[in-house]
């Protein structure tokens, strides 16, 4: 457990990979690192960047933050049974 909200669940195990899933409320954003460094070094750059005077468009870039997954619950990966 990560907090009281957030599980982290072994998907399966084969030879030398494991496969992680994450359990979170849709509310809170999951993703990978290399992901995550995206988004940041996209919203930095918005920030920084000017628009014309008089303008009123939003750069696309200053529109991404992270935001909860999107992915169903049907499609979410379903936790391992234990060892009985």
């Amino acid at each position: 457990m990560i907090g009281d909200d957030v599980r982290i669940v072994v998907v399966s195990v084969d030879r030398d990979q494991v496969k992680l899933g994450i359990d979170a409320p849709r509310a809170i954003a999951v993703h990978r690192s290399e992901i995550y460094d995206e988004i940041q070094r996209q919203n930095r750059e918005a920030a920084t960047s000017q628009l014309e005077p008089g303008s009123t468009a939003v750069p696309a870039t200053a529109q991404l933050r992270p935001g909860p997954a999107k992915l169903p619950a049907a499609k979410r990966p379903k936790p391992l049974k234990p060892p009985t």
